[in-house]
């Protein structure tokens, strides 16, 4: 194979210089020049003290540049996702004010001076989210939409405008009723999944064709975010890794989304290569995540040295996210090996520690407060989150529901079943599996009915069965008082959206 001989990336920068800034009349105080472009690289690697060394440098010798404030805030938005600490986020906080004042006094004329304030309001809304502060987060995604639109109209060209609409149209589309979806209707702000998804992915597609070639990294990772959390999208896997690829194998952000896409749609051993082989080095942000990522996935193939993982997690991290699930899944471990005692008090551990805002924690948080998990379902259910379906279903064969006790643990077979035919492809018999959950389980405050209901739409849907599909997700929505009632509900109504129900 013939290597492929790279320009000088002092040459790349003046290329992007030239084609850029002839396409932008921009006013030299929104000067995105080469060191503020190396700033911005460094980001999306997650060598945050990097940038912040070239954001000093920049500062010091052009103090008005109106860019520097958009970076720094670039900065703290990395540090804070990958931190989790509330404490630094209130010492932050408060740069986000005089950034604003600083750009908005700057230069009308640039695409620069909308933009720069609406990313900037859009990245603490989504910071603030994760804390349950959705009043403010729902002023400032609204503050972003208004900058965006009228930016749009001001400067149509302006290709970066689709990154923040995308992100505001998706997750605006697919907000479960709540406080934060009921605070953006009081301003009249409505958003299409549909929509917002197709914006991140032509920009995905075209930015590399264009002047924009160095904000890829930014459209990519906001993408990924989108179908894999937002969209909960079947082709999550195949677009993060096609859109990835072209990233530099440097870049920490890449190894992390990668990673995260893998673990999240069945791509166990993929993932934990992907974590093995990640960049590593003082230059890198602390990224503990990437820990409790690594304990997911290594339990999810039934690897007990996923416990190291966890526990490096919870002695690292000093944020409040998956304190309660990594406890969870230490407990499970315990249970597994056998050691009951050990279960109990790591149970004991998750009632008692970190913290409910993240769905993962509430969710681990009914699971220490439930009956004890029957091995054998536990087990089928970490293969199949794993992608290994057929060791998943081989735990499972030689059981009936009769062999369980209780009516939870019959419901939860009759799901698990239902589940793996799925992704295996065995409609009929993931039908049948589906219904028997939901006539056995659509009392109990567990998800299993629920989540059974809106998969039978899934699969009607597939077939083109729209009476059948509606039926179900109507179903699903109906049931009321269970585990996870929001975010199944929205889901169901989103499957109602898609066949024109």
């Amino acid at each position: 194979m013939h290597k492929i001989k790279m320009p000088k990336l002092s040459t790349f920068f003046s290329i992007f210089s030239f084609l850029f800034f002839s396409s932008f009349v921009a006013s030299a105080n929104f000067d995105f020049n080469a060191n503020c472009l190396k700033a911005y690289q460094n980001i999306f690697e997650l060598k945050l003290g990097t940038a912040r060394q070239l954001i000093a440098a920049e500062k010091k010798i052009h103090p008005n540049n109106s860019i520097v404030p958009l970076l720094e805030n670039y900065v703290d938005y990395f540090y804070l996702l990958t931190t989790e600490s509330k404490s630094e986020f209130e010492r932050l906080e408060s740069n986000k004010d005089n950034r604003i004042d600083q750009i908005s006094d700057d230069d009308k004329n640039s695409p620069y001076c909308l933009y720069a304030q609406a990313q900037i309001n859009l990245q603490w809304a989504l910071i603030r989210g994760r804390y349950g502060s959705y009043f403010t987060a729902a002023r400032e995604i609204n503050k972003a939409n208004s900058l965006l639109q009228e930016n749009t109209k001001k400067f149509p060209g302006f290709h970066l405008n689709g990154i923040g609409l995308g992100i505001i149209n998706s997750v605006m589309g697919a907000l479960p009723d709540g406080v934060l979806k009921s605070t953006l209707s009081t301003f009249g702000l409505k958003g299409n999944l549909q929509t917002g998804v197709n914006m991140l992915d032509k920009l995905a597609e075209n930015l590399p064709k264009s002047a924009y070639k160095p904000f890829y990294e930014e459209a990519v990772f906001n993408y990924a975010y989108v179908l894999s959390d937002v969209a909960r999208s079947p082709s999550a896997y195949a677009k993060t890794m096609k859109y990835t690829a072209r990233i530099a194998d440097s870049s920490l952000l890449k190894a992390y989304l990668q990673a995260y896409v893998c673990a999240r749609n069945g791509h166990t051993d993929e993932a934990i290569n992907i974590l093995t082989d990640r960049p590593i080095g003082a230059t890198y942000q602390a990224f503990p995540y990437l820990d409790y990522l690594m304990g997911i996935a290594k339990l999810n193939k039934l690897d007990y040295s996923a416990a190291t993982y966890f526990e490096r997690y919870l002695q690292t991290y000093k944020g409040v996210n998956y304190i309660k699930d990594a406890n969870l899944h230490l407990g499970w471990i315990s249970l597994l090996k056998g050691d009951a005692s050990g279960f109990s008090a790591l149970m004991a551990k998750t009632k008692t520690s970190g913290y409910t805002y993240h769905e993962r924690d509430k969710q681990a948080l009914n699971e220490a407060n439930a009956p004890v998990p029957n091995t054998d379902l536990l087990k089928a259910r970490l293969l199949f989150d794993g992608g290994y379906l057929t060791k998943a279903l081989a735990i499972l064969t030689d059981s009936k529901a009769e062999d369980f006790a209780s009516t939870k643990d019959k419901t939860e077979y009759y799901y698990r079943l239902g589940r793996i035919n799925d992704n295996l492809d065995n409609d009929d018999t993931a039908l049948s599996n589906y219904q028997n959950a939901i006539n056995t389980g659509k009392n109990l405050k567990y998800y299993y009915a629920a989540k059974a209901a809106v998969q039978m739409g899934k699969i009607y849907e597939k077939k083109k069965n729209l009476p059948k599909a509606k039926s179900s997700f109507n179903t699903a929505i109906n049931m009321k008082g269970h585990e996870d009632e929001n975010s199944i509900e929205t889901e169901a109504k989103q499957g109602l959206r898609r066949i024109g129900g």
